[in-house]
């Protein structure tokens, strides 16, 4: 059964690691959230995009068993060397999640404009699949934000898919540069008002209609940053429910 109306989680979340080396992982709250927001609750079909990783083989294994340890029926979507499905909007259409792993969040619009991914994207969220992601893969959904994908010094990106009229800040509270790059641009009009996520965080949209904000973790928020008619920025506090924990080794 498809989400009731289009939804999009935008977070700061990845995955759990369970001790038995980097990429032992396993998918906490937030994804069976998403899940449930696509009245899937049996077996539900999850699709990784990993173009902002370059389709890294390492990480892609690494996540289709953090996936299929909850029980997903984990499928990916690669556009190297090629894409390796032949159509890729009716692929997406029949997926109950899309996730998107962060990276470099440039490198992965040039690519999506390039084999048409916008469209067909955008029909699957219409349709009712989930749309979710972390970092770059939270970014991409909004108008725009900041980036390190040319450097160390962040950047702003200005050609976000736009199915959401923000900007959007990941890693609010955990990387340096991200609370005083966003806030300028806002403050300058470069950028719309902005939804934020500290590490372990989430925004969920239904619609382009702000929802809720959702934790893994206690102390983890989510921020609205507006600009006033002076040209100030205010940063407010979003309520954050926080998630449930899912126990280790659970299914669906």
């Amino acid at each position: 059964m498809p989400a009731s109306e289009p939804t999009i989680i935008a977070s700061s979340i990845g995955f759990t690691g369970l001790g038995l080396g980097p990429m032992d992982w396993e998918a906490g709250p937030i994804y069976r959230l998403a899940a449930e927001y696509a009245g899937a609750t049996t077996a539900p079909r999850l699709c990784i995009i990993d173009t902002a990783e370059g389709d890294n083989p390492s990480s892609l294994t690494a996540m289709y068993a953090a996936f299929g340890r909850r029980g997903f029926v984990v499928s990916h979507l690669a556009l190297f060397p090629q894409p390796n499905v032949a159509d890729i909007e009716a692929f997406l259409c029949a997926q109950d999640v899309i996730w998107v792993a962060g990276g470099s969040v440039a490198n992965l619009l040039a690519l999506w404009r390039l084999h048409g991914l916008r469209d067909a994207l955008h029909r699957a969220w219409q349709s009712g699949v989930v749309l979710c992601g972390v970092s770059a893969g939270s970014l991409c959904w909004f108008v725009g934000g900041t980036t390190d994908s040319f450097g160390a010094r962040l950047r702003p990106v200005h050609d976000g898919l736009g199915f959401l009229p923000y900007s959007n800040s990941p890693h609010h509270d955990a990387e340096e540069q991200r609370r005083p790059a966003i806030t300028a641009l806002v403050a300058a009009g470069e950028l719309p008002d902005c939804y934020a996520t500290d590490n372990g965080s989430a925004v969920v949209f239904r619609g382009s209609r702000f929802d809720e904000a959702v934790a893994e973790r206690e102390g983890a928020q989510a921020w609205l940053l507006r600009r006033d008619d002076a040209g100030a920025v205010v940063e407010t506090a979003l309520p954050t429910r926080i998630l449930p924990p899912w126990p280790r080794g659970e299914r669906f």
